[in-house]
């Protein structure tokens, strides 16, 4: 990915990673699980082996369904990914670089 994320840059440019780096980048819309796939470039198939993982740990909810689509997004109530969208936040605006060096004295 030539516009790869500072979030992938960090955190590896693997599927789940993709995944929430898509959801946290657009976190205010819900998606078929074949968009998230679309839109992450990460195969269906693949999508699939880890997405029940993410829905057990609340990381991502369904939201609605349309049609036969079931539709999903972040789960921005959970701690965990508000500290996540926090995370992404301050890699993408350079605000870790202080408490980088402090964490490395």
């Amino acid at each position: 990915m030539e516009n790869e994320s500072t979030f992938l840059e960090v955190f590896g440019n693997n599927p789940v990673m993709k995944v929430l780096d898509f959801l946290i980048s657009f976190q205010m819309f819900d998606y078929p699980l074949t968009e998230i796939a679309r839109n992450s470039e990460v195969s269906y198939s693949t999508l699939q082996t880890f997405w029940e993982k993410l829905e057990r740990n609340n990381i991502v909810m369904k939201t609605r369904r349309v049609g036969k689509s079931d539709l999903y997004k972040l789960n921005t109530k959970n701690p965990a990914v508000q500290q996540l969208i926090k995370l992404d936040w301050n890699l993408t605006t350079g605000t870790l670089q202080d408490q980088d060096q402090i964490l490395s004295i």
